[in-house]
């Protein structure tokens, strides 16, 4: 008789107490979708945690690229702490792409007659 036993490990995360709402850029990829959050490591056994692998980390997550930042490491997020949402995104200043009815880049002239 065979029996089989699932051991693991498994990262339980959940939103950072005093920073709801509140969205800084990804030092990573660079878009607006990094948000605070408290992570824990876990040992477990047949996928029931059971055992706490070491302590709670303070992480600035991006949801897009995954990159994780201790959130030590960014003064301009620790700022906002209790301030609930923090500043608006940036309005991405867009015109036409170049070539589409607007100007040849700066110092070029255009290749066709």
């Amino acid at each position: 008789m065979a029996f089989f036993f699932v051991v693991g490990t498994k990262d339980f995360t959940s939103p950072l107490k005093g920073y709801e709402g509140t969205t800084a850029q990804c030092h990573n990829c660079g878009n607006w979708s990094a948000h605070p959050i408290s992570s824990w490591d876990w040992f477990t056994f047949c996928f029931v945690p059971v055992i706490p692998l070491g302590s709670k980390h303070k992480d600035l997550a991006c949801s897009i690229c995954r990159f994780r930042q201790d959130i030590r490491n960014r003064p301009d997020v620790l700022s906002q702490q209790g301030q609930g949402p923090g500043p608006a995104i940036p309005p991405h200043q867009q015109g036409p792409p170049l070539g589409w009815n607007g100007p040849p880049p700066p110092g070029q002239q255009p290749r066709y007659k």
